[in-house]
């Protein structure tokens, strides 16, 4: 799932984990860890790794049902605590309202066109409870927004995803940059908004 880059796995999480907990500690506007959203969730390793250490359920969301039969040998013992393997597109999905803590978006916002990709903020932001945060962590272009011939996938520089996340009515968070990814593959950025 990580075309060739699997060594950086552990990289991922880690900074992915130490980014999200700046929301779960203690405090006024702390968000919840009861429900969290895995989007584009492939075989799940964002589940497994990230979101069921620190959530008490969690619901995935892929477009290929393969996929998603093997995460549920792919998770293990701790796959019990998943609730829902939705099987759709995220142009097509709506997340149930006023449910989850976190929804977590991973390297599939490129699948999506900026209409469909503003649209489905905009259903996450009714999905999320008290407090909650839309998080995507994606590939981000130098500038403008470049095509892949291969799976007719784009990557959407800085501005672009910031404009669309304003188009959904989401208020940014925070935003960092990945550190200690290989030189040669897009920079990566994380935003978290609600």
């Amino acid at each position: 799932m990580l075309g060739g880059y699997g060594h950086i796995s552990s990289i991922d999480i880690n900074s992915s984990r130490k980014f999200l907990q700046r929301f779960l500690r203690d405090g006024p506007n702390r968000t919840g860890t009861t429900r969290a959203l895995d989007c584009g969730a492939g075989i799940g390793r964002i589940t497994k790794w990230l979101l069921l250490p620190l959530f008490k359920t969690v619901d995935m969301v892929d477009v290929t049902e393969d996929f998603l039969t093997k995460a549920k040998s792919y998770l293990g013992e701790e796959g019990r605590r998943v609730r829902n393997y939705f099987c759709c597109g995220l142009q097509d999905f709506s997340p149930e309202p006023n449910s989850y803590d976190v929804i977590w978006i991973q390297w599939v916002i490129g699948h999506l066109t900026d209409n469909h990709l503003s649209d489905f903020l905009k259903r996450c932001r009714a999905g999320l409870r008290p407090n909650g945060i839309v998080v995507i962590k994606d590939n981000m272009a130098q500038e403008g927004v470049i095509m892949d011939d291969v799976d007719s996938s784009v990557c959407r520089d800085l501005d672009v995803v910031r404009k669309i996340i304003r188009r959904a009515g989401l208020h940014l968070l925070a935003e960092e940059r990945q550190e200690n990814f290989p030189d040669e593959i897009y920079h990566v950025y994380t935003f978290a908004m609600r």
